[in-house]
């Protein structure tokens, strides 16, 4: 067991950070305050290979793992330039169809996620069903050769920059109660099929929408992999959504902790740096704890999943998002009292982060099931729900 990063890792660590950097914050806040996109970073880091890292080599990607892909969306985040899109589209969908996607569907799109010319969303919310996915009720079923998909669902990132969406429905047969998912590329074009903007008091760079599915009719290889096996299919996209989210968050509280340590260093007042009074070092130092605890158990599960262990994987991702959004609202809260009113000033570039480090903790899974499922698989108690 090693504690160390490998070179190749450190490398493409150092690389992406100096990307990043090489945009900003400023351009970042910029854009996401005029409803723009990060097209061009995005881009650019297509054209470098860093969104196909975890794509396998065959495919035009890096042949790397999730623990890979989770550092370059870690070090994005650290630079001021998050892009949330990469929590979806090369982490969710991509490893999906690596794993489950027919030989034509991942000809067709690995290649393309490997250089981020593809952009994919996905879509399992539900209005009616939150948290609890076994109340889905976006339906397919089938017509002659081709299948036909309605429902709805909620709070859906970057369908404006996607060509389609991976929606997570269920077979008409499905009548137990029981969860039987089954997956299905919907093109953003697609007769049939609308997403309207939702509006959200977050200064993004990313949109949220919602989807309405009205008998999209779909060709029968639009289904990846089996309408009877999906289950595990569903999870092979969620564990590192998971993971992914806890490095989106891990690296918000890494830039949050520069700043603050930075202007700490920075502001004099009473004739010595403000750092040197433990009021701010403390908090700025248990941050630092925090965060490190949260990156470590990160690469854990990133580990895990790499090494093929699904559900070893599904506990320390969970965990490992917990910490990361705990961690992250507690760096910006920090980063910002030790600010003062500059905290809020828009020229120090946290403010915004006050509500986007939020949404870390409601999603893509809430602080709440979290718990639920530490306490009923880690712990061995009776299920709570």
């Amino acid at each position: 067991m090693s504690f160390e990063e490998t070179e190749e890792r450190q490398a493409l660590r150092k690389a992406v950070a100096e990307l990043g950097r090489s945009y900003g914050h400023e351009y970042y806040s910029k854009l996401a305050r005029s409803g723009g996109h990060t097209t061009e970073l995005w881009n650019e880091a297509g054209r470098l290979g860093y969104l196909g890292v975890a794509v396998p080599e065959e495919y035009g990607g890096g042949g790397a793992g999730i623990g890979d892909l989770a550092a370059v969306c870690e070090e994005f985040c650290a630079a001021g330039t998050p892009m949330l899109l990469m929590v979806v589209s090369p982490a969710i969908c991509a490893t999906v169809i690596a794993r489950y996607g027919t030989d034509a569907q991942k000809s067709r799109w690995l290649p393309r996620f490997a250089t981020g010319e593809a952009r994919m969303s996905f879509a399992i919310t539900e209005p009616d069903a939150g948290s609890n996915s076994h109340r889905i009720t976006t339906t397919a079923r089938r017509d002659g050769g081709d299948w036909l998909l309605s429902g709805r669902k909620v709070f859906i990132s970057g369908v404006d920059e996607a060509e389609a969406v991976l929606v997570v429905g269920r077979t008409e047969d499905a009548k137990t109660g029981k969860l039987k998912p089954a997956l299905f590329i919907v093109p953003t074009d697609a007769p049939g099929f609308e997403y309207r903007q939702i509006e959200m008091d977050l200064v993004s760079a990313d949109k949220q929408f919602g989807l309405f599915l009205d008998d999209v009719r779909l060709p029968y290889d639009a289904l990846v992999g089996s309408e009877d096996a999906a289950l595990a299919q569903l999870f092979a996209g969620l564990n590192p959504e998971r993971i992914m989210a806890a490095s989106f968050s891990t690296g918000v509280a890494r830039y949050a902790l520069d700043k603050g340590v930075e202007y700490a260093k920075q502001r004099s007042v009473w004739g010595a740096p403000i750092g040197s009074h433990q009021g701010l070092a403390h908090p700025l130092a248990q941050v630092k704890i925090e965060l490190e605890l949260a990156r470590l158990m990160t690469q854990k599960a990133a580990a895990r999943y790499d090494a093929g262990d699904d559900f070893g994987a599904g506990e320390a991702a969970n965990m490992a998002k917990y910490a990361g959004a705990e961690v992250a609202i507690k760096a910006v809260d920090t980063a910002i009292q030790t600010h003062g009113g500059n905290g809020l000033a828009s020229e120090y570039g946290l403010g915004t982060l006050l509500g986007a480090v939020r949404v870390g903790r409601i999603a893509p899974v809430s602080r709440e099931m979290v718990l639920n499922f530490v306490a009923q698989h880690s712990l061995g108690l009776p299920k709570s729900y």
